[in-house]
């Protein structure tokens, strides 16, 4: 194949591949980096904690404890406990929270399988008012009382994983 053809195509093919790039690279550099833990506010009790940002799991999760069923106008609700330290003042915020039932997820793990509860909760992170879905879990043996998994991250921003505590959580209107 002679030279000019071949520095066309190489000339095409590289405009073609950076144009089918440049959305993707455009998407990142328009989002800073979110360190791998980051404080954030649990509403609608308004507690500031510490999230870490797992980017190997899919469902994010929450500490919650004594979690009870219960039918409220012919849907399946929960209850349960929630109990967390404010890492702004030390105060720990105990609460009784009733959610609907999303859905039931089965965890696998080394130590087998388990089945939690999944409600809606609305957090807090950067300036990002959101409500998710979260797992209940007794997270109480956790460094951390809340996991942020991918389908929330990918919401936000990407994780940098040698960073932390990058932004400062600014939200208003989260107490419904």
């Amino acid at each position: 194949m002679p030279l000019a053809i071949r520095s066309t195509l190489a000339a095409t093919f590289l405009a073609t591949g950076f144009t089918l790039l440049l959305p993707h690279v455009a998407l990142a550099e328009s989002r800073a980096a979110l360190g791998w833990v980051e404080r954030g506010i649990v509403y609608p009790e308004g507690v500031t904690v510490k999230f870490k940002l797992d980017t190997g799991a899919l469902t994010s999760s929450l500490h919650g404890e004594d979690v009870e069923y219960f039918r409220k106008d012919g849907e399946k609700w929960v209850r349960f406990d929630m109990d967390l330290k404010d890492v702004e003042n030390g105060k720990r915020v105990e609460s009784r929270i009733e959610r609907k039932l999303e859905r039931e997820l089965t965890v696998r793990g080394a130590g087998g399988t388990e089945d939690r509860p999944v409600v809606r909760m609305k957090v807090c992170i950067g300036g990002q008012l959101l409500t998710e879905e979260f797992s209940l879990n007794d997270r109480d043996d956790m460094n951390y009382p809340v996991l942020l998994g991918r389908r929330t991250l990918e919401k936000l921003a990407p994780v940098d994983s040698g960073r932390t505590f990058t932004v400062e959580p600014a939200c208003e209107g989260g107490q419904a």
